[in-house]
């Protein structure tokens, strides 16, 4: 006991009002590790292969990115360490934050079996909070989480399932699928809410239909965008916008931030040059005529080709941007103008009191 008060003591004496925690949530667009630890499942098992990582690590880090994902930057941005995975051993007592997000997940359980879904991350988050109000009490435990900011980028995983196994969908039915996605989502907020937590800033669901892997998969699109996973995410969108606006009617203290994550993407794949890159469609790293499957070997370690330089892409692989990509979104993310980042900027969520 003796111990654990000690432990206490310190993590309280370190902790002061201006402490503001970072807490993400999220797919393989956030992910910074957490697949490489799940036993046997096999999600992101190759972004624990180079050239994963090798941009800025040097080695693999289970981050699906050649360095840097958008957490890491949006950290660096408000002077905290890099939320480390949640599931990463040893010690760490979280009150700078931490990292729940897994590649794969989705906001419905069922999205992708072996990943963390976003309910599951929920859990451990409520894991986590048990353990920080055991080492600080109740009472500072909720203040700490009052103060933190939470950023989620969910939901896309949960498209690319529903047009894969409904091709042909009606409007009526893909309307019904993406309200069971927002109330889902919308009750996992709300749950953070419950628990202290007051400042969400979200990114929004990307160009699913534009990404290198769906277009590997389509050659008949050739350099078009595959239409189906579009809509969703435009309905989707739409209808995250309506929910937050409801959220913050009703949840006395909530602020948040959305991050037009659709049309920031969108508009690099389509003029990659505006943004300093060479190619905008094309992923730096994979096989085939758009790359993308297959970096790092896949699971049967097949060939793959790798461009020389991923900083002149905006995809590293085929469903993920490169480090230089990241980077940009997370300063539209942490402090861009308000027809792409609001109501307010992820930079006001942390200063704001």
């Amino acid at each position: 006991m003796a111990i654990s008060a000690q432990i206490a003591s310190v993590l309280l004496t370190n902790l002061n009002q201006s402490t503001r925690p970072f807490f993400v949530f999220g797919d393989s667009l956030f992910d910074a590790g957490n697949n490489q630890y799940l036993n046997g499942s096999g999600m992101g098992a190759s972004s624990t292969k180079l050239p994963y990582g090798e941009t800025y690590f040097k080695h693999p880090t289970g981050r699906v990115s050649d360095g840097r994902i958008v957490p890491d930057f949006i950290a660096q941005f408000a002077k905290l360490p890099m939320p480390p995975p949640y599931l990463q051993p040893g010690a760490n007592h979280f009150t700078d934050g931490a990292n729940f997000a897994s590649a794969g997940a989705g906001v419905l359980p069922g999205t992708f079996p072996g990943a963390i879904s976003l309910p599951s991350q929920l859990s451990y988050f409520k894991a986590m909070e048990k353990s920080l109000s055991q080492r600080l009490g109740h009472k500072e435990a909720k203040k700490l989480l009052g103060r933190a900011v939470y950023l989620f980028s969910i939901g896309g995983n949960d498209y690319f399932s529903f047009s894969s196994k409904n091709p042909k969908a009606l409007q009526s039915y893909k309307r019904q699928y993406v309200a069971l996605v927002i109330r889902n989502l919308t009750s996992v907020l709300k749950e953070i809410y419950n628990l202290g937590g007051r400042k969400i800033a979200f990114q929004n669901v990307g160009p699913l239909g534009c990404v290198p892997a769906t277009k590997a998969r389509n050659p008949a699109l050739g350099s078009k965008c595959s239409e189906e996973p579009l809509t969703l995410a435009r309905l989707h969108n739409r209808a995250l916008s309506s929910a937050f606006k409801m959220l913050d009617t009703n949840l006395p203290g909530f602020k948040y931030s959305i991050f037009d994550y659709y049309n920031a993407l969108g508009d690099r794949i389509n003029n990659p040059s505006k943004y300093g890159f060479k190619d905008g469609k094309a992923a730096c790293c994979g096989s085939g005529a758009y790359r993308g499957s297959n970096c790092g070997g896949g699971k049967n370690g097949t060939a793959y080709e790798l461009c020389s330089n991923p900083s002149e892409y905006v995809w590293f692989d085929g469903a993920h941007t490169t480090e230089s990509a990241n980077h940009q979104l997370a300063e539209l993310i942490w402090n861009g103008p308000q027809n792409f980042t609001g109501p307010y900027t992820v930079k006001q969520l942390f200063e704001h009191a």
